[in-house]
């Protein structure tokens, strides 16, 4: 039988493996004793070496029931190489039975390998003898021991390994559902927007109307590539995750929905790796879709400051007379505004950076983030 074909069998019983181990050691250990010539010693070869069949299943009671045999054995005063398969089923109690039941084996075979010396060894080689089988005893209880802490580090690993694939899912679904909640959120307040700008004008300027059309069209599209993007449905070299050089068309947008928008920005993007681009364009995406629900008749300002290690974004509008995206005319925030704010806030806590949004004197909102992209990367490379 190939190797990978016994392994593969190994893992789906352990009963054939086993039976495989147990004739090896029967057919080893007949001639040293001379069980072929007498025929009456085959019943307690069998004996002391059957058992191991089902050590895996039944380490404890196989260890006992080998150790009755070789007491048997050594009642009838016959020496056996067989007596080797006591060995074997002390290291399968070691590896597999509770530390009480490996105590107990462990001593009742120190007891037999005493026995033994004393009646088979040599005259004058007690000492020796009963070292080097006690000796055998301690190799195989050590061994038994070893291979259950081995055992017992892979199962942590593997744990492990599941407890951080299921982290892994929990981190891939709430950052699915920020993204789409950003993007249903953002592009849906634009559609609405257009909307409203088109029933508005069509009798009045049609052909303002038409763009308008033309830009929810438009918009809708974008929203489904957003979508298929953030679902993993659409190749990512082909459909590259927005960044910051989409920050300009995100500001016309806003603009043809009706929110005077202006980008400010200072620093080189190319330093910015994609990741954090990412972030920076989902909070301006939010921020702004929240002025132009919370804020009408306000104007935005994105401001963006860029250095290879940090990078700082910060949203304003000046809504008159105080009203603020979440908390317009007084209104505190809504459950789909503090799902938005929270979202941000997770967004920047996965850099280490702060976050900040509130009211600003004189009227207005502001919403400011700051990532650490040092302390972004080096989390993710932990993880």
């Amino acid at each position: 039988m190939k190797p990978a074909a016994l392994m593969a069998l190994a893992r789906r019983s352990s009963l054939p493996v086993d039976g495989l181990l147990a004739a090896a050691i029967f057919v080893v250990t007949l001639g040293p004793g001379q069980v072929t010539a007498r025929a009456e010693l085959v019943p307690l070869q069998v004996a002391l070496v059957a058992p191991l069949v089902w050590r895996r299943r039944a380490p404890v009671t196989v260890f006992f029931a080998i150790a009755v045999a070789a007491a048997v054995q050594w009642v009838a005063g016959v020496q056996l190489p067989a007596d080797v398969s006591l060995l074997v089923a002390l290291y399968t109690v070691a590896a597999r039975g509770t530390w009480w039941w490996t105590a107990a084996a462990g001593v009742t075979l120190e007891a037999g390998a005493l026995l033994a010396a004393a009646r088979w060894a040599p005259p004058g080689q007690f000492p020796f003898t009963a070292a080097a089988l006690t000796a055998l005893v301690a190799a195989a209880l050590t061994t038994g021991l070893w291979a259950r802490e081995r055992r017992a580090y892979v199962l942590s690993l593997e744990h492990d390994r599941e407890r951080r694939a299921r982290l892994a899912v929990a981190e891939e679904r709430a950052r699915m559902t920020r993204d789409l909640h950003d993007i249903v959120t953002h592009n849906l307040s634009v559609m609405v927007a257009l909307a409203d700008s088109a029933a508005y004008v069509r009798r009045r300027a049609p052909e303002r109307a038409d763009a308008a059309v033309d830009q929810i069209a438009d918009t809708g599209r974008q929203a489904l590539a957003d979508m298929r993007r953030a679902l993993g449905e659409v190749a990512e070299p082909l459909h590259p995750a927005p960044g910051i050089a989409q920050l300009d068309a995100l500001a016309g947008r806003m603009r043809a929905a009706g929110l005077p928008t202006r980008l400010e920005m200072s620093g080189d993007p190319a330093a910015i790796p994609a990741a954090a681009q990412l972030t920076v364009y989902r909070l301006a995406q939010e921020a702004l879709t929240n002025v132009l629900g919370h804020a009408p008749g306000a104007t935005a300002v994105v401001t963006l400051a860029l250095t290879p290690g940090q990078a700082t974004v910060e949203i304003t509008n000046d809504a008159p007379t105080g009203r603020a995206p979440g908390a317009a005319a007084g209104r505190a925030p809504g459950a789909g505004d503090r799902r938005g704010l929270a979202g941000m806030r997770e967004r920047v806590a996965a850099y280490g950076g702060s976050f900040e949004a509130g009211p600003v004197p004189g009227g207005g909102w502001r919403v400011s983030a700051r990532l650490d992209l040092a302390a972004g990367l080096a989390g993710r490379g932990a993880a």
